[in-house]
């Protein structure tokens, strides 16, 4: 595995299993505050991860007592100085960091451990699946200092996963989301026991990696791309076509023997 051989100075990569990546933001003395750096990092991991064939599953979580506290304010005074332009190159630098993360071709999953905090719950959002620890939380902190609470994605991704009604509150409060509420609200699927949901994110991992490569990357694909889609007849069309082009691979075939033969198949990705 490639990726892993690689070393970041803001997070770092771990096997924790056959295929399971799990990725530790390592800023823990600023509870993993984002930086340009961070941002930079991010995009380069995600190229990474999509020219390596034995990643399956990406799990993200926080070193020490924080998930991801936001944009590191050390680096926020300079912002009101900034031309219009040079504020719109920052903000587009972040955006394309976490599209580029929310883009990777295999499952994302966040392991929230504590707080996810402005930037921070709009990373833990851009994942596909989110399990959360009980003292972690969520909030929608820019709209504390003056700025939107739309930022990063949060206006798209929030009021989808759990209404505009829900969406709106949280984002002109800007209070605190606990675990459970997060999980009712559906920002969450799972709330495990603090120092418990990195292992319970792997094991969601390994059970992923035990269907075919190609099936669960089209999957996502599909799911992704029919957030979007502006019809029902746009989103069969697009999974017509996703079924259709896995019928002709040779994982397809190995499933079918599988199931005749009554054994586990031996997926390929091909």
């Amino acid at each position: 595995m490639k990726t892993t051989e690689t070393t970041y100075e803001t997070f770092t990569l771990e096997e924790r299993a056959p295929g399971v990546v799990v990725m530790t933001l390592n800023r823990p003395e600023t509870y993993n505050a984002m930086t340009n750096t961070m941002f930079r990092e991010f995009e380069e991991l995600a190229w990474a991860i999509d020219d390596d064939d034995d990643i399956r599953v990406l799990v993200m979580t926080g070193a020490g007592k924080a998930f991801c506290s936001g944009y590191d304010l050390k680096d926020a005074d300079d912002l009101p100085n900034l031309g219009a332009m040079g504020m719109l190159d920052q903000q587009e630098r972040a955006a394309r960091a976490l599209l580029a993360l929310r883009s990777i071709r295999i499952p994302f999953i966040a392991a929230v451990n504590g707080p996810a905090a402005g930037g921070g719950m709009s990373l833990a959002l851009a994942a596909d699946i989110r399990l959360v620890s009980e003292s972690g939380r969520f909030n929608a902190a820019f709209v504390k200092i003056g700025l939107t609470a739309g930022d990063l994605g949060v206006s798209w991704l929030l009021t989808r996963l759990i209404g505009p009604g829900h969406a709106a509150e949280i984002a002109y409060t800007g209070r605190q989301v606990g675990s459970e509420e997060a999980l009712r609200l559906g920002m969450a699927t799972s709330v495990h026991p603090d120092g418990e949901v990195v292992a319970a994110a792997v094991e969601l991992a390994v059970s992923i990696t035990g269907n075919s490569p190609t099936g669960v990357q089209l999957s996502k694909r599909a799911l992704q791309a029919n957030m979007e889609a502006a019809s029902y007849a746009g989103a069969l069309e697009l999974e017509n076509r996703g079924q259709a082009l896995l019928t002709r691979t040779q994982d397809m075939s190995e499933a079918l023997a599988a199931f005749k033969e009554k054994r586990q198949p031996n997926f390929i990705g091909a």
